[in-house]
C-alpha cells in the first residue's frame, strides 16, 4: 500500500472541536432503500444512538461488529439518508485507502462515552 498523501495542516483549536467517543454497537440492522448502509445502534453510557455508516458491502457479515466498541463522531449535525437518521459518524481505518476497513477501537474495555483526544 502506498500511504495517502497528509492532509492539510489544521489547528489545534479545530481538532478540538471534534468530539470523538467510545461506545458499544448493540445492534447491527439494514437500511431498507440503501445499498450500503446499515444501521447501528450504539451506547454511549448515558444515552443511546442510530448511526449510519456504509459498511454493508465492505464485511461478509456487517453484523459481527455487534457487541464490539469502537470511536465514534458524537458531535456532527443529524443527517437523514436513505429516509433514516444518523446521529454521528462511525470512525474506522481503510477505506479510503481501499483497504479491508476495520474498526478504530480501544485495546481494552473503557467506559461507553469516554472520549478520545
Amino acid at each position: 500500500m502506498q500511504p495517502a498523501p497528509i492532509k492539510p495542516e489544521i489547528t489545534f483549536d479545530d481538532f478540538a472541536k471534534l468530539d470523538i467517543r467510545v461506545g458499544t454497537i448493540t445492534d447491527v440492522n439494514e437500511v431498507a432503500k440503501s445499498d450500503k448502509l446499515m444501521k447501528l445502534t450504539v451506547d454511549f453510557g448515558d444515552h443511546t444512538r442510530s448511526i449510519l455508516a456504509g459498511i454493508k458491502q465492505e464485511r461478509d457479515n456487517p453484523k459481527e461488529i455487534e457487541g464490539k466498541q469502537a470511536l465514534f463522531v458524537v458531535n456532527l449535525p443529524e443527517r437523514k439518508m436513505a429516509g433514516e437518521l444518523s446521529q454521528g459518524m462511525l470512525f474506522d481505518i481503510g477505506y479510503e485507502d481501499k483497504l479491508q476497513p476495520c474498526l478504530a477501537c480501544p485495546e481494552n474495555d473503557i467506559p461507553n462515552g469516554a472520549r478520545a483526544g
